[in-house]
């Protein structure tokens, strides 16, 4: 969890220096070892590996309106780091706007995890 806030924290400082693909890239970085460690509060075992966000939201039990969100984000792992994938440049494709939204969200789902963490 400890990496997880750490990744947010980065995450933030790129989108403040408009590195808006590196910071989209590190919100997914952040949700997913934060799932991760809650997974294995819940269950006392290291979870399969897996990128998908939706997968690990899932297997926590996760509120479909986060879960949602989760679907929106986990493309950001490819999409945000191989220009092949979409046929454009990922410094390209991400804007303050977009980056921001993902940002918020990003931060209401780390939020929901910390609290469900605390009642464990």
């Amino acid at each position: 969890m400890k990496q997880a806030l750490k990744d947010l924290e980065l995450a933030e400082k790129n989108y403040e220096v408009e590195g808006y693909y590196v910071c989209a890239f590190l919100c997914h970085q952040a949700l997913e070892k934060a799932l991760k460690a809650l997974y294995i509060l819940i269950y006392k075992k290291f979870p399969e590996k897996t990128h998908s966000l939706v997968t690990l939201g899932k297997k926590i039990n996760i509120p479909k309106e986060l879960l949602s969100i989760l679907r929106e984000l986990t493309p950001d792992f490819i999409i945000s780091r191989y220009p092949d994938v979409i046929g454009e440049l990922p410094y390209e494709i991400y804007d303050e706007e977009t980056t921001k939204c993902k940002l918020l969200k990003t931060k209401k789902i780390m939020d929901w995890i910390l609290k469900e963490i605390e009642k464990l």
